[in-house]
């Protein structure tokens, strides 16, 4: 049976990923975004036989009135709009509060009203002990979307949220920029030597939202068990793969740049465990224990170490720089 959905940010990477994702399984999908021309596009990129089941709503989140108008009748939501580049959220801090806290909280509100069934927040690892505007707000989203299960009453909708590493091959993704300095004889700038990162295929992006969807009990954080990589051996394999004579140009960390990234805290470590290759944050408020002895119940939910958090510089399984480096 064909299910509605709403995805905000619909024209974005992963969004309109998503887009094509539910369309491609016969559901009808609204997509929700700001962007006329990335919509319009996104129209015409779909095949004309499913096009009908494509419904286009221009508008942004931090509109509360046109996103109910969007959002009534849906079944379920993906809520990805959001501002997500660090540098420009660090010089425009209030664009990504209104955006990433009021935006997600206008998402909760209008979802609840409408008796949504279920709404995924993709966030990022950026919010796990957060260095940056763009960090600090995608922080609060997740602790909006969390709250928003307690604010439900005698509706059923129930909120979760996916946590991202760096998703390869997107708009303003470092591949992109690498490749595009490799082509133009550019050198390749690179802010640290030290700096790791973890990185998700789309693919994989859009299997960690729908598993998220699936088995979401309330309240929960999902990650997937991503790889990580330097990103001096990044760039000197795309120096290697595309046969350029740039050099490397150190430039310096960004203001709110991390060195590294963590998938979760020390301090969620105590509550998270790994399930069918993805980890799983529980909730730690009371009003969770339904939640919680779900997850906990289950025979193949392992506990992870408590004792760290999961870091891009110090443990988790490293990516072939090669095997990415070829699906851009």
């Amino acid at each position: 049976m064909s299910e509605r959905y709403l995805v905000t940010g619909g024209s974005g990477s992963v969004g309109s990923a998503l887009v094509r994702y539910l369309l491609d399984r016969e559901n009808t999908v609204c997509s929700y975004d700001h962007d006329e021309d990335g919509l319009f596009e996104q129209q015409q990129s779909i095949e004309i036989s499913k096009r009908s089941n494509l419904k286009s709503f221009i508008g942004d989140v931090r509109d509360y009135d046109r996103l109910e108008q969007a959002i009534n009748g849906v079944d379920y939501v993906y809520h990805c709009a959001a501002l997500k580049h660090v540098k420009l959220s660090e010089y425009n801090p209030f664009e990504a509060l209104k955006t990433n806290v009021d935006g997600t909280n206008n998402v909760v509100n209008s979802s609840i009203k409408n008796n949504v069934k279920k709404v995924v927040l993709t966030s990022s690892d950026k919010a796990v002990n957060p260095s940056s505007t763009m960090g600090a707000t995608k922080l609060l989203a997740e602790r909006i979307i969390t709250s928003g299960n307690n604010i439900t009453g005698k509706r059923k909708t129930r909120f979760c949220s996916v946590r991202f590493g760096n998703v390869w091959n997107t708009a303003g993704s470092v591949g992109k920029i690498f490749k595009r300095q490799c082509l133009n004889k550019q050198d390749i700038t690179l802010t640290s030597p030290n700096m790791t990162r973890f990185f998700v295929t789309m693919r994989n992006a859009i299997e960690l939202c729908e598993y998220a969807m699936k088995n979401m009990q309330g309240g929960e954080i999902f990650i997937s068990n991503m790889g990580k990589l330097n990103i001096k051996d990044l760039a000197e394999q795309f120096l290697l793969y595309f046969n350029s004579n740039s050099n490397l140009k150190l430039i310096g960390t960004y203001p709110g740049e991390k060195l590294y990234e963590e998938l979760y805290t020390e301090q969620e470590a105590f509550r998270t465990g790994i399930i069918d290759s993805f980890y799983i944050v529980l909730p730690e408020n009371d009003f969770f224990l339904d939640t919680i002895s779900y997850w906990k119940g289950k025979k193949d939910f392992i506990k992870v170490d408590e004792s760290k958090s999961l870091r891009s510089d110090n443990n988790g399984d490293k990516i072939n720089p090669i095997d990415l480096i070829k699906n851009i």
